[in-house]
């Protein structure tokens, strides 16, 4: 005999600060959804609120709870209720009783993730930020192969400094590019290159491994680090209780502009209050124009000032550049900002990201929509 129990996927109160007036529903919105195997959190909560990442507010959820949710399967049934008069979301779930008091629930299914975990999945453990000389302390692959210079899948290798506490299966690394903040010039972290994976064969001194996967040519001095037990999936998307504010540092994929399900690096992490499961609206910063349509445009009004040279000796070398003078000064006249004809227009949200990892001062997110391509330095913040 079937037997279906409604049951709150959560019993607290929400911690979030938000009115409930704030949540607007879907005007096609189902009154109940089956989960099927696919789905994603974002994908199911978009069928019933305008806003997906406002998902905890109909679960009632609070912080814990965000942080470790209660897991929903293929299969569930998704029932909205609104007969208290604020929209809550609650789970159907089917249940097999066997005798008085024991029910039976299938195990053997997955849990739906947030996001897609076939886009995600390679930068969850690759690629790494880490500080400029952390790399240095890293196990060091030291030799391969007689009278081979690159080493493939298959190649044995001899690593040293190898601890034999932290399993047998690394990641292969090599220092990359150096993250700067677009706004400030700061060195944010190194970007460690991601090269394939390795299988430790025998610890000793050296440790004796075994390439399994090569993304790119492998050699000697390369690094290892420690592969990640468990992938996160189950985060809950939310929005930061923060106002949090930055920048598109670098988008993935090899393209120029970004869309919807393309990974991107923002330069704010963990100690800006970023967390796994935040969401962020992206944004195109407005122009300045004029006030009077009939003016000339402000772009080319208002262009940056041509720098004076120094005379050079025609004795120097032809191809020396001539230095810039250092005597030009910030000329607040010139700013567009303090120009009164002038007027800003409003930054335009043109999309959404949710972060999925966090560093320090680095994360990463996945574009989750964008109505218009999405570029290098566009804004993000609290939605």
């Amino acid at each position: 005999m079937l037997r279906y129990i409604i049951t709150p996927l959560v019993l607290a109160c929400l911690a979030l600060p938000a009115a409930a007036d704030d949540v607007q529903l879907q005007p096609d919105r189902p009154e109940r959804y089956v989960v099927v195997k696919g789905d994603t959190l974002w994908a199911i909560s978009g069928k019933f609120l305008k806003d997906p990442w406002k998902w905890p507010r109909v679960w009632n959820m609070n912080r814990a709870e965000i942080k470790n949710p209660h897991l929903i399967y293929p299969g569930d049934v998704v029932v909205l209720d609104t007969s208290s008069g604020e929209p809550q979301l609650r789970l159907l779930r089917e249940t097999v009783t066997l005798q008085p008091g024991i029910r039976e629930e299938p195990l053997d299914r997955e849990a739906v993730p947030s996001i897609s975990p076939s886009t995600i999945a390679p930068f969850l453990s690759r690629p790494l930020i880490v500080e400029a000389d952390s790399l240095k302390e890293s196990p060091t692959i030291i030799a391969g192969p007689q009278n081979r210079v690159a080493y493939a899948p298959g190649n044995k290798v001899y690593i040293d400094k190898l601890p034999e506490d932290q399993g047998n299966v690394w990641h292969i690394y090599r220092p990359g590019k150096i993250m700067v903040d677009p706004e400030t010039k700061e060195p944010l972290g190194l970007e460690a290159l991601y090269l394939g994976d390795l299988k430790v064969l025998k610890f000793g001194d050296p440790a004796t491994g075994e390439i399994t996967r090569a993304k790119e040519e492998i050699f000697s001095d390369d690094r290892l680090v420690k592969v990640e037990d468990k992938l996160q999936f189950n985060y809950i998307p939310h929005a930061p209780e923060s106002d949090i504010k930055g920048r598109i540092m670098a988008i993935y994929g090899g393209v120029a502009e970004a869309g919807a399900n393309t990974i991107i690096s923002i330069n704010k992490g963990k100690l800006d209050g970023l967390e796994e499961g935040h969401v962020l609206s992206i944004n195109r910063a407005g122009t300045y124009v004029s006030r009077k349509p009939t003016e000339k445009k402000a772009e080319e009004k208002f262009k940056l000032p041509e720098f004076r040279f120094k005379d050079v000796d025609p004795n120097e070398e032809k191809n020396k550049k001539p230095q810039a003078k250092t005597d030009e000064k910030y000329d607040p006249k010139k700013d567009p900002a303090n120009d009164k004809s002038l007027v800003k227009l409003p930054d335009e949200r043109i999309g959404l990201l949710m972060v999925f990892r966090t560093f320090d001062r680095v994360s990463y997110g996945l574009i989750m929509q964008a109505a218009e391509p999405v570029n290098l330095l566009d804004t993000v913040n609290t939605p």
